[in-house]
């Protein structure tokens, strides 16, 4: 396929340029000079828009053949977000299906310890502090000594407050009277 040569500008530097037969054609063989016009600083190049575009040549086939990927993709595109949608939804499902089974055998687990006479009278000491006839239970309220007995929480504010932290001055005050102490404490 032979190159279209670049039509002629608006400004011709010659007379003769101006003519179709005084231009040269070109073969595929003879390389493209390069002009100083087509560089930049630091060696970069600039491509003319108009020459590249008058370079390409679309046969019908190739029109043909851009058209049906635009339209393969215009096709295949939404149904190709819903595949993956439903695949993410099957995959939640299928998920949600395992945590339910999870569920299930604790609830089947659960009806056989109850199915057993010891967990049932475990479970009725316990909760309903039911006992056997004749026995005597004693129930003991706040049995740990004040000091061990979790404190209350103070209520959360609702501002922030900034407090110094200076520890820079702290830090050279005890490397300072560490040094100039007379006498070694040991610690007990």
């Amino acid at each position: 396929m032979a190159r279209r040569p670049a039509p002629p500008s608006a400004s011709p530097a010659s007379p003769a340029a101006s003519f179709p037969s005084a231009k040269k054609k070109r073969t595929k063989s003879a390389p493209v000079p390069s002009t100083p016009r087509n560089t930049k600083r630091g060696g970069t190049t600039n491509v003319d828009v108009r020459e590249w575009a008058s370079g390409i040549r679309l046969s019908a086939f190739s029109v043909i053949m851009l058209s049906l990927v635009v339209l393969g993709a215009w096709v295949l595109v939404p149904t190709l977000g819903t595949f993956i949608d439903q695949r993410q939804k099957i995959a939640a499902l299928e998920a949600s299906v395992q945590v339910s089974k999870g569920e299930i055998d604790d609830l089947i687990a659960e009806r056989e310890r109850w199915s057993d006479p010891a967990y049932i009278t475990t479970q009725a000491r316990e909760r309903l502090y039911y006992v056997k006839p004749g026995e005597i239970v004693y129930l003991i309220d706040n049995d740990l000594d004040p000091s061990q007995l979790p404190r209350e929480q103070d209520p959360v504010s609702d501002t922030l407050e900034e407090k110094p932290a200076d520890w820079m001055p702290q830090l050279l005050r005890t490397i300072v009277s560490a040094g100039l102490s007379d006498t070694a404490s040991v610690a007990p």
